[in-house]
């Protein structure tokens, strides 16, 4: 059927003006976008009137949901009284010193001290690049100015601005624009599936594989080496989950040569794992945390770091003016709203409900689809989850490339009203943390029709 006038009205601007992230537009055009138009819950319609159920949390976000009016009210009532005003000029505002107190006071103490500081940004991306600013910072100001490497991993992702794109490990997105920048290098990621070794444990991997920043900071000279950065599980890396051992091993080799560690909890913070912050569930103590999207349930752009006091002691006095900020440092409505959606997550206990039953109930479930002809594996952790796709389970051989089989069951999954993401052959969801028993029963029935149905294509094009 045609689109309806709405439909296709919406399409030819946004082909005619609007660029998008991640976007081939010359494809994208032809095709058309689907135009979503309201959500409610863990739920998205579009302008053909298809309900959608978002596995995804719109960009693992919406921690909360959808249509939530309390986070309404408090961007309405902050816009009403105060709209906008700037942290410059030696100003402050209520909200955001309420929310600094509040992350400082939510955030589990590290090795008996608290995180009592918080640089405000509007993203992952420019926290991330906070970041880098923060740590070459710390090292000048303690006479160290020739610690400015820092140490990430292939496959992660830490923004996309010029500096967290080089941060991160991808190379799609390094191939262009010359990245990354001097001073930033990588390591391999503690993915077991790809770098295992024959009747190697999972606590063996986990130690081989962080046992590899080691060799990369001897390598570089640990006098050289600023920081190690790294996703407590990469999310749009595939979600990767590593084995127990590795973040520990991790935290002994960043303590043996006084690196500092950097976790980017853009997706995984705010009860996405069942902690309020991941670093407490993998026994790290980092020196920085990355935050953003669950802050404010993406309701309205925020991000930031929580700067531990092993650097905010030497930044503040030792540091004078730290020549660094943005126009949207501790904007007020973002404050305001996250403000209320901390207020939801701790009164829903979303955390603690992830912890305790629907992060359990999903990997009892997800396990299910592991009997699947196509799913050769079932991860989990709390509400983030991956099924890795392949050709022959009993050999653990995948599929050519260029067939892009994840793409192919991705669009079975839109079709069948799902919003499920393909990273390869790696199908990944991170629902709302809302979501119930029975909604995860609902998803999971929609993921195998999904799976049926790329099976059924598979064998019609005689690839399966």
């Amino acid at each position: 059927m045609p689109p309806t006038p709405l439909t296709a009205e919406l399409q030819a601007l946004d082909a005619a003006h609007y660029l998008h992230p991640f976007t081939d537009h010359q494809a994208l055009a032809a095709k058309g976008a689907r135009v979503i138009t309201h959500g409610e819950g863990i739920y998205v319609w579009d302008s053909e009137g298809q309900r959608l159920l978002d596995a995804m949390s719109g960009l693992w976000c919406v921690n909360v949901g959808y249509g939530r009016r309390e986070l309404a009210d408090a961007a309405h009532a902050q816009m009403l009284k105060l709209p906008y005003y700037n942290s410059f000029f030696q100003t402050t505002h209520e909200p955001a010193v309420r929310l600094a107190a509040r992350l400082a006071e939510l955030a589990p103490p590290v090795a008996g001290r608290r995180f009592e500081h918080v640089f405000y940004a509007s993203s992952g991306s420019e926290a991330n690049d906070t970041n880098l600013r923060l740590v070459r910072r710390y090292w000048d100001l303690l006479g160290q100015p020739q610690r400015k490497t820092v140490i990430s991993r292939h496959n992660a992702y830490h923004g996309s601005t010029v500096a967290a794109a080089s941060l991160s490990g991808m190379g799609a997105m390094h191939a262009q624009g010359d990245l990354p920048i001097p001073g930033i290098v990588h390591i391999e990621q503690p993915h077991m599936a790809q770098h295992g070794q024959p009747g190697e444990t999972a606590h063996d991997f986990g130690l081989r594989a962080a046992r590899w920043l080691e060799a990369k900071i001897l390598e570089l000279g640990p006098e050289r080496v600023a920081a190690f950065i790294g996703e407590p599980v990469q999310g749009a890396g595939g979600v990767i989950i590593p084995p127990d051992s590795y973040w520990p091993e991790v935290q002994r080799i960043v303590d043996r040569y006084g690196i500092l560690l950097i976790s980017d909890e853009v997706i995984c913070a705010f009860g996405r794992l069942g902690h309020w912050f991941a670093y407490e569930k993998f026994g790290m103590r980092p020196d920085l945390v990355t935050f953003a999207k669950g802050v404010t349930s993406g309701y309205v752009p925020l991000g930031g770091t929580l700067v531990g006091e092993r650097v905010a002691r030497v930044l503040i006095e030792r540091g004078g003016e730290f020549n660094h900020g943005y126009t949207y440092s501790g904007h007020p409505v973002a404050c305001a709203v996250a403000l209320a959606n901390l207020d939801l997550l701790e009164r829903e206990d979303l955390p603690g409900r992830v912890r305790l039953d629907t992060g359990p109930y999903l990997a009892e479930r997800l396990a299910t689809l592991e009997a699947h002809p196509l799913v050769g594996r079932a991860e989990s952790c709390g509400l983030v989850a991956a099924l890795t796709l392949l050709r022959d389970k009993a050999r653990g051989l995948p599929f050519p490339k260029e067939q892009a089989v994840g793409m192919v069951c991705r669009a079975h999954c839109f079709g069948g009203g799902l919003v499920m993401r393909a990273v390869g052959d790696r199908m990944i969801i991170a629902p709302p943390l809302i979501t119930t028993r029975a909604q995860i029963d609902e998803m999971l029935g929609l993921i195998e029709r999904a799976l049926d149905a790329t099976l059924a294509e598979l064998r019609a094009k005689g690839w399966f």
